[in-house]
């Protein structure tokens, strides 16, 4: 498409609003995640709590101080902001955007296209995985800040009594988590519209605090600077006889949420997310991983929670609260990001329809979806009570994300070669370095697979399963309906030469497969002998493009004598509306009104058969994903009271 196109004839969403307030905007979706990372990291790394910790000694802090810093230069600010965030879909990213931005690319390599799709699957899935811990792991070490900073006052100093005072603590501390986690979950009905408007000062405050924090600890101990160098990480990983290269998998704490850079981008631009991430975010993290670096070498006491050790005194709840506000608002992106991309995989046909609510009459992106909603709470509290801690959290957390951020870098090659036809000289020096950061960082994370890193990647193996069996058991049942079915015109041809009995009105049968009659008429002419005056075959198409503007949304085709065609365009990122495309079909001679109709659907019945083409086990469970899937006629948002659903048993 020629990138002169305007933005609303290429249907993106429009980005309203000043570039300050668009920046400020960017800050509480985007950068939340990425933002609380600084709670964690290097407690992760130097606290004896952590299973792969290391002494905090000056050498080993710069080290590790320096990974941080180069990791965020080269995945973020190089990977994401500089090149990833090309690969715009239409004002898009997220790595189902970016998989079919691939595909486009290789539309004449059709094993390359298969193999693209399958990688683009295994991204997704793995993002829900991530969506589990991500929330429980921020809120958790926010709350922790509780006891790490002293607001529960000090231990006992009998020994007898520790233990007993230790696990009242952990127990509050769970408490209170779960508590926020319900509250958060419950408040996801009202849409992120409404709280959305207090996200970006927030966040802002959140930054500009630790910004600060980290300054004056630099100013106190100028020598952290050194980390600055990149020789020091370097060396760091080659003398410390590979327990330095197994501490690459909390360092990679730090550039957890990279991936929501991109998969946030259609909601504020390109433009305002890299002006929010190097005037304010950037620079907010380097000063606070410094000052914890600066702090560590002053008192390497602190290493148990030097994020909450920055600052004392009365200080300390304010940031414990402050932190709890931030890693909410981290939690709240992850959480409508897993939204978007259940729309995004119901639409492009690799999951089963569920409920998806619209929470904003004016901004198309907020959503809503209760299963996963319900689904993610459970799965959050549950991982709470399960580990406890956010350090044992932190040994599941890294496997998945890092798996998903190679597996971008992947695709963008494809994008870059293949769709832009950038010459490999561009393309390879930010693949490879990038892989090869990411191959590393995954190596070192699969060494905590028995520590709970198992966790995210069954879930996305689970959801990775449904997926492809979803897409496979839709395919075979469109085979088999079409093995049995018969052309459109054939049937009009068919019903001239004998004509049923004509009733008055308008009837819109819903077929999933452009050119074929639908099952549902022909059952009805079986049964009932009748047909409407007028007829309208109706298919919904979901293009590879995120979006599909109004113009383009609808294709009207007078097949003769009363018969009309007419098919639905819509992004993967659109929710379909019925009742709205049919009264776009008045501009192109088909007058309906949506209230007057009666709409005909046919509702299959999934009869396993252990015929050629999917496993048994795969069979069931594709029917029962069908039995549980969202009644058509309320996801295409169609008046209950118009719907005539007749079945029909297809064996695959």
């Amino acid at each position: 498409m020629n990138s002169s196109h305007s933005s609303a004839e290429q249907g993106r969403p429009h980005h309203h609003g000043s570039s300050f307030s668009l920046i400020v905007g960017a800050l509480g979706v985007v950068f939340g995640d990425i933002g609380t990372s600084p709670i964690y990291t290097l407690k992760e790394c130097f606290s004896p709590e952590s299973p792969h910790h290391i002494e905090a000694l000056p050498a080993n802090i710069l080290g590790v101080v320096s990974l941080i810093i180069w990791s965020i230069v080269a995945l973020i600010c190089v990977k994401y902001l500089v090149f990833v965030l090309r690969a715009d879909n239409k004002g898009e990213g997220g790595v189902l955007s970016l998989m079919a931005l691939a595909t486009q690319g290789l539309s004449q390599n059709p094993r390359q296209k298969a193999m693209v799709m399958c990688m683009g699957l295994v991204g997704a899935a793995l993002l829900f995985g991530d969506g589990m811990i991500t929330p429980a792991i921020s809120v958790l070490s926010a709350v922790e800040g509780l006891r790490d900073g002293g607001v529960f006052g000090s231990p006992p100093t009998d020994a007898a009594k520790v233990l007993e005072w230790s696990s009242s603590v952990d127990m509050l501390i769970m408490g209170i988590t779960v508590v926020i986690l319900i509250l958060l979950f419950c408040f996801q009905f009202f849409g992120t519209a409404r709280v959305g408007k207090f996200f970006g000062p927030i966040t802002l405050l959140w930054f500009v605090s630790i910004g600060l924090m980290g300054l004056l600890h630099v100013v106190s101990e100028p020598g952290v600077l050194a980390a600055f160098n990149p020789i020091r990480g370097f060396r760091f990983l080659m003398g410390g006889e590979g327990k330095a290269f197994l501490l690459l998998g909390s360092v990679f704490l730090a550039v957890t949420g990279g991936e929501a850079l991109y998969a946030d981008m259609g909601h504020f631009g390109a433009g305002p997310i890299r002006r929010g991430w190097f005037t304010v975010v950037f620079p907010s993290l380097l000063l606070n991983y410094l000052g914890q670096g600066a702090l560590l070498i002053k008192d390497p006491a602190a290493a148990a929670s030097p994020f909450f050790h920055m600052v004392t005194g009365w200080c300390v709840l304010p940031l414990v609260l402050l932190a709890t506000a931030a890693t909410v608002i981290a939690s709240q992106a992850l959480i409508t990001g897993t939204y978007s991309l259940t729309l995004s995989a119901v639409q492009l046909g690799y999951l089963p329809r569920v409920s998806i609510l619209h929470t904003s009459a004016h901004s198309r992106g907020q959503i809503y979806v209760p299963l996963i909603n319900w689904g993610l709470m459970l799965a959050c509290i549950a991982l709470v009570c399960l580990f406890k801690s956010s350090t044992n959290l932190a040994a599941a957390y890294g496997v998945a994300v890092t798996m998903t951020m190679l597996i971008t870098t992947i695709l963008f090659y494809f994008v870059a070669r293949d769709l832009w036809s950038w010459p490999l000289w561009k393309i390879m020096p930010v693949c490879i370095v990038a892989g090869i950061v990411e191959i590393c960082f995954l190596s070192a994370n699969l060494a905590k697979f028995f520590d709970g890193g198992w966790l995210p990647l069954a879930v996305g193996v689970v959801v990775f399963l449904l997926m492809t069996t979803w897409e496979g058991g839709r395919r075979l049942v469109r085979r088999r309906l079409e093995e049995s079915g018969l052309s459109q015109e054939l049937l009009i041809e068919s019903l001239q030469r004998r004509p049923p009995v004509i009733v008055p009105g308008t009837a819109v049968f819903m077929s999933s497969s452009r050119g074929r009659a639908p099952i549902a008429l022909l059952h009805n002419l079986k049964h009932n002998r009748i047909i409407h005056e007028r007829v309208v075959f109706l298919t919904i198409m979901v293009e590879d493009d995120p979006w599909v503007r109004p113009g383009r949304q609808v294709d009207v085709e007078d097949l003769g004598h009363g018969f009309w065609r007419v098919t639905g365009h819509y992004g993967f990122m659109q929710r379909p509306n019925v009742p709205r495309l049919l009264r776009l079909c008045g501009t192109f001679g088909l007058e309906l009104v949506p209230e007057e109709c009666t709409f005909f659907m046919g509702r299959e019945v999934i009869v396993p058969s252990g015929r050629l083409g999917m496993a048994k086990w795969r069979e069931h469970l594709f029917a029962v994903a069908s039995k549980l899937a969202e009644q058509p006629a309320s996801y295409f948002q169609i008046p209950i009271g118009r719907v005539i659903e007749l079945g029909q048993q297809v064996e695959i």
